[in-house]
């Protein structure tokens, strides 16, 4: 059970060239328009010469009846504890028994040091912290390589190894808007970025070119390789979430290093929560106390205009965050008001809409594939508001002609408490 990322990697490193399991089909959810694919028989391996089919996770009792299936292994993150247990319940009704593997069963060795940024929940900072690690590590002299966690909708042979030093190497390799706004900020910081499908291969390239890797997690997913150090984020905005989520608690479990984000927009009462929870879940590691500091270039187009805040994605669907960095400025510089844009919204933004009821004032920018980035383009310049703030990590500007004042709210981690990231790396490094 996946969501093109997580299941491929675990089929790679478990089930790829195993005789003693026969895959039946991978499930797919929380992505569009990637079912009814296939995973094809180039990446497969020898047990699986035709490839192996991919359904909508809706078919997953069918499935199991119909082939009589012995084990379906969950292989997706940032979901409820309670949400895992609902769909074990529904795997044992079926017949079938539910598995989740193991972190070190999943966990590829690196030549090279790893460091690992995850997080808790999605949308906790951990762009912006491993750019900042990035940056720390180059001013100390090393060379350093980041790869991502995957993001493979399209052709599945040719994503199986991506590499990314220019904005031309996003164009080549028909980027959506998901990707680029993981990709882009590395690519802006002149940092290589690897993903793709097999990462075993990722990561020889990636040891190639490197002497220390950094793994930039997705979601609140488990690194695909074994780190040196475990860097994880927690979300003083959603107090509760760091223990109560998968796989995010694990990743609470094993860090060495915990950072806070976001404190200077918390509640003082949800910091103390959070800083309770990581002691009783992991008391040896590290606390780090930090903010994400947004950054608009020209505020006056936001003063007393109406505002429509683009916000990212996954953080404020399935992360289930209320606001992002474009609320946050539009706030801050004194917007009369956030309009609501989903009397505006076409196609697939309106149904992003109707599947995620919680989303407020904001719109998602949804950008899976060129049909949903054109109905993104389409819904933002139907919007009947003065100004526009971006509070993705990329100009979305560059990619889709909007008829209206653009501004960024950009971000960057700024640690409160000392010792901060650069004297914990630069004691590492010794």
């Amino acid at each position: 059970m996946g969501a093109a990322g997580r299941d491929f990697h675990n089929f790679n490193v478990f089930f790829k060239d195993n005789e003693d399991y026969d895959v039946i089909a991978f499930t797919a959810t929380q992505i569009p328009n990637i079912t009814d694919r296939r995973f094809p028989s180039e990446l497969g391996g020898r047990l699986y010469p035709n490839g192996i089919p991919i359904y909508s996770e809706s078919e997953l009792t069918a499935l199991i009846k119909e082939h009589n299936v012995d084990e379906v292994v969950f292989s997706y993150s940032d979901v409820s504890h309670e949400y895992v247990m609902h769909k074990a319940s529904e795997v044992q009704a079926a017949g079938a028994s539910f598995v989740i593997l193991g972190a070190e069963q999943t966990m590829l060795k690196s030549k090279v040091p790893v460091i690992a940024v995850c997080a808790v929940r999605t949308g906790c900072g951990k762009s912006a912290t491993t750019r900042k690690i990035c940056q720390i590590l180059e001013e100390l002299g090393k060379k350093v390589v980041v790869v991502r966690h995957p993001m493979p909708y399209g052709d599945l042979i040719r994503q199986r190894v991506q590499r990314f030093e220019t904005y031309g190497d996003l164009v080549t390799h028909n980027c959506t808007i998901e990707e680029m706004e993981e990709y882009e900020p590395h690519i802006e910081q002149g940092t290589v970025v690897y993903a793709g499908v097999d990462y075993e291969a990722i990561l020889r390239k990636a040891e190639g070119e490197a002497e220390i890797v950094i793994w930039d997690g997705g979601n609140n997913d488990l690194p695909f390789f074994k780190p040196d150090v475990h860097i994880t984020l927690v979300d003083p905005h959603r107090p509760g979430h760091e223990v109560t989520f998968y796989p995010g608690e694990s990743n609470l479990i094993l860090a060495n290093i915990v950072i806070i984000s976001k404190e200077e927009t918390a509640d003082v009462k949800n910091i103390n929560i959070v800083k309770d929870n990581i002691k009783k879940a992991n008391p040896k590691a590290t606390v780090i106390d930090a903010s994400l500091n947004i950054m608009v270039a020209d505020s006056e187009i936001i003063k007393d205009r109406k505002v429509l805040a683009v916000e990212d994605g996954p953080t404020v669907t399935h992360g289930g965050m209320a606001y992002g960095a474009a609320v946050i400025a539009a706030q801050e510089h004194g917007s009369s008001t956030l309009v609501d844009p989903r009397p505006f919204a076409v196609g697939s933004i309106r149904e992003t809409f109707k599947k995620y009821p919680g989303i407020g004032n904001l719109l998602p920018a949804m950008g899976y594939d060129q049909k949903q980035i054109l109905e993104l383009e389409e819904t933002i310049n139907q919007t009947d508001c003065d100004t526009v703030i971006i509070g993705t990590p990329i100009d979305l500007s560059r990619r889709i002609k909007i008829n209206k004042p653009v501004v960024r709210a950009k971000y960057e981690l700024k640690e409160i408490s000392k010792p901060g990231l650069k004297e914990m790396i630069k004691e590492l490094i010794k």
